[in-house]
C-alpha cells in the first residue's frame, strides 16, 4: 500500500526553497524533511510528513499548496513481499499435478495397443485378413478361368456344328453365361455356409 512520495528534482528544489524562506517551521519537521531529501535520487517523503508540512503552511497562511509542491513527484508503491510457500503444500501440489498428468496420459492412450498394426486390429487379425483376401482372389481367378475355358471350349467345339462365326460366338457366349451362373450359384452357397459358421 502506498505510504510515501518519490520526490522529483523540481519538488526537491521547491521544498528546499520553502525551508529557507519559512524559518518558523518546527525543528523536528525540518529535520525529517532534510533526512528525506538527503536520500539521493530515490528520496521519499512519507504522507504523514507531507500532511504535517501542509498543516504548518496553512497555519502560517503561506500560499504554497501541496499539489504544487509535489507536482513532479510520484506515489511510491513498494514491492509486495509474497510470503514463502509452505513446502508441504508445494509437495502436495506437485504430487497432484503428476497424478492428473498421468490420468490424462492414460485417458489419451487407453485405446492404443503396441501389438496393433493399425486401427483395424492386431497383426494376427492382419494375417487372417490376408488369408481371407487370398481366398477371395483365388475364387475370383477360378471363376474367370472357368468362364473363359467354357467360352473357348464351346467356340472351338461348335466349329463342327456351325460354319458361320457369328453362330459360333453366340453359342460360346450362351455356354459361358450358363457356366458362369452355375459357378456363381455354387460360390454363393459356399459363402453362405461359411457365413453360417462364423
Amino acid at each position: 500500500m502506498a505510504s510515501s512520495f518519490v520526490v522529483g528534482e523540481q519538488s526537491r528544489l521547491k521544498i528546499r526553497d520553502l525551508m529557507k524562506k519559512e524559518k518558523y517551521l518546527p525543528v523536528d519537521l525540518q529535520a525529517e524533511l532534510e533526512s528525506c531529501l538527503g536520500q539521493g535520487r530515490q528520496a521519499t517523503v512519507s504522507f504523514t510528513v507531507a500532511r504535517r508540512l501542509q498543516r504548518c503552511l496553512r497555519d502560517r497562511g503561506t500560499l504554497v499548496y501541496l499539489h504544487e509542491l509535489f507536482e513532479d513527484s510520484e506515489v511510491y508503491l513498494p514491492e509486495i513481499q509474497k510470503p514463502p510457500r509452505n513446502p508441504e503444500l508445494v509437495a502436495r501440489l506437485e504430487k497432484m499435478k503428476a497424478k492428473l498428468a498421468n490420468e490424462e496420459y492414460l485417458r489419451i492412450t487407453r485405446n492404443v495397443n503396441c501389438q496393433e498394426l493399425n486401427r483395424q486390429g492386431s497383426l494376427a487379425d492382419f494375417g487372417r485378413q490376408v488369408r481371407s483376401m487370398k481366398t477371395v482372389v483365388v475364387t475370383i481367378f477360378n471363376f474367370l478361368v472357368t468362364v473363359v475355358a467354357a467360352f473357348a471350349c464351346t467356340y472351338l467345339g461348335s466349329q463342327y456344328i456351325f460354319t458361320e462365326t457369328a453362330a459360333r460366338v453366340l453359342s460360346a457366349v450362351i455356354a459361358a453365361s450358363v457356366v458362369g451362373l452355375a459357378e456363381l450359384y455354387v460360390l454363393v452357397r459356399t459363402m453362405e455356409g461359411e457365413m453360417g459358421e462364423l
